[in-house]
């Protein structure tokens, strides 16, 4: 511990961000640039003395990863940012990703957090992250020697990318597939570029490239090359292709034009910036939006709208708002908090409508109306019932204008075959009760050498439990090929996180 009373001295200070209506005139990231990093840095080294290195550290806990957070938090405050970077990366393959995606559970197991403001790891984390790039800490690492055994990794979001490194690393020819144009799954064309840049996916695949990963774009398996024969091409597979099966909305007027799925809407406005358009096919300017789910990404539509000019923006979410406080009956330090939360793109929303949060809570949609000429005009929703999100109160239908409708519902498993012939049926694999692809408690799949990673075995979550995910599927390939491993295995298939 640096201070034994840095929590004491130093309130919880936030990552400057840009002003809302600057950063909503733009695609930039939400954070200061790099003009104020010696700013940053200095507050971060500042946050990191808040930690208390307890002696039970339950952000630990918090994080699927197992990041070892006092640690990297002491060398932090020191200013040592080469430590600092390697206790990082201890467990983390891509810290500089999760630093600026994810939604931060360790914070929530902070022991501050029982009754103050928790440390600010998410800050520290990135501004690790990005101090290793700065200071030249993050060289590639190619394998002493190789094993000469080949593995297939099946998609390149962060659960493929994880795997991939892994194996390469341990001395395994490792080739990746994305049938996508360019490598990163949805952190290439899910996440929008302010919230991530994508120059820090693009320099992680140089590093991987470096180290002796292959990368295969534009090649979708199951279509372009039978899975059968990509197997018997390959020593071990490892099916990385997430959950991206959309979850519907069954209402009356569905079939309406400007009615989308989310994953439609936010990759063509992620080609925008990529340079593959001038503008986007699907635009929301001069629009009444309309987005239906409270989540990320739904969240990631909305700032994506406010930056094409919508001309209104509503979200909404049937969950019923929640309180400022972590509940009673979501104990600590086991659950992230169901707390009333604000998103960079909330924040912008709100500095553009006097302040008026563009959600509405407790709200399930009855059913779209048309204009006559077969596109939507307008939405009809309704309060629900508290106890019962299936059941709407009377009298409280109301209509809202609704030009495009994007669909943010989340995910039901990895896209089915459409009769067999794809993926899935090649490969003779099932799927759980769940609908995601069944696997064994080593990560692998009835079909010999066929292992699964990520959302596909999963099912919709975090990227850090992606990036744990990648991490232990690539520990259990490695066991199948060498007959033993010393690569860390942070997660089971089983692990979940607790839930109130």
């Amino acid at each position: 511990m640096v201070d034994p009373k840095g929590f004491l001295r130093y309130p919880r200070r936030t990552r400057p961000r840009r002003p809302p209506e600057e950063r909503a005139a733009d695609w930039h990231e939400v954070y200061a640039g790099q003009e104020l990093l010696p700013v940053v840095t200095g507050q971060v080294r500042e946050q990191a003395r808040r930690c208390m290195d307890c002696g039970v550290p339950f952000c630990h806990s918090g994080c699927p990863l197992g990041n070892l957070i006092p640690e990297w938090n002491e060398y932090a405050a020191q200013g040592d940012w080469r430590a600092a970077a390697d206790r990082l990366h201890a467990t983390n393959n891509f810290p500089e990703f999760t630093g600026r995606l994810c939604p931060a559970p360790c914070e929530d197991a902070c022991v501050l957090a029982i009754n103050a403001d928790p440390v600010t790891i998410k800050d520290i984390e990135v501004t690790i992250a990005d101090q290793a790039w700065e200071l030249g800490l993050a060289p590639p690492r190619p394998p002493h020697r190789l094993s000469g055994r080949t593995v297939a990794v099946v998609g390149s979001g962060p659960a493929g990318l994880a795997a991939a490194q892994q194996l390469t690393r341990a001395g395994h020819t490792v080739a990746v597939y994305e049938r996508d144009d360019r490598i990163g799954g949805l952190l290439r064309y899910g996440i929008p570029e302010f919230k991530m840049e994508k120059r820090h996916i693009n320099r992680r695949i140089e590093q991987m490239r470096a180290e002796g990963t292959k990368f295969r774009t534009g090649v979708e398996i199951g279509r372009d090359v039978d899975a059968a024969e990509l197997r018997g091409r390959y020593d071990a597979v490892v099916l990385a292709v997430g959950a991206t099966e959309p979850r519907e909305l069954p209402v009356p007027g569905r079939e309406l034009g400007g009615i989308h799925q989310a994953m439609y809407y936010l990759p063509l406005a992620n080609r925008v910036q990529e340079g593959d358009y001038d503008a986007s096919p699907l635009s929301a300017e001069g629009r009444h939006v309309v987005i239906v789910g409270g989540g990320d990404t739904g969240s990631d539509c909305l700032g994506t709208a406010i930056r094409q000019r919508a001309t209104s923006v509503t979200q909404l979410d049937i969950r019923q708002e929640p309180g400022p406080e972590r509940p009673e009956d979501d104990p600590w330090p086991v659950t992230h908090p169901k707390v009333y939360r604000i998103s960079h793109a909330h924040e912008e929303a709100r500095s553009g409508a006097g302040g008026a949060d563009p959600r509405v809570f407790a709200a399930t949609t009855l059913r779209f109306e048309g204009d006559g000429r077969g596109n939507v005009r307008s939405l009809r929703l309704a309060e629900v019932e508290p106890a019962d999100r299936r059941r709407h109160r009377p009298g409280t239908e109301r209509v809202i204008p609704a030009e495009l409708v994007l669909l943010a519902l989340g995910f039901s498993g990895p896209e089915r075959d459409g009769g067999g012939g794809g993926l899935i049926g090649q490969l003779g694999l099932s799927l759980d009760g769940r609908g995601n692809l069944a696997r064994d408690a080593g990560f692998a799949t009835a079909a010999d050498g066929v292992f699964v990673a990520g959302d596909a075995g999963r099912g919709q979550s975090l990227i850090v439990w992606a990036i744990a995910e990648g991490r232990s599927a690539a520990a259990a390939v490695d066991r199948y090929l060498s007959g033993a491993t010393s690569l860390p295995a942070p997660v089971a298939p089983t692990d979940r996180p607790l839930a109130a």
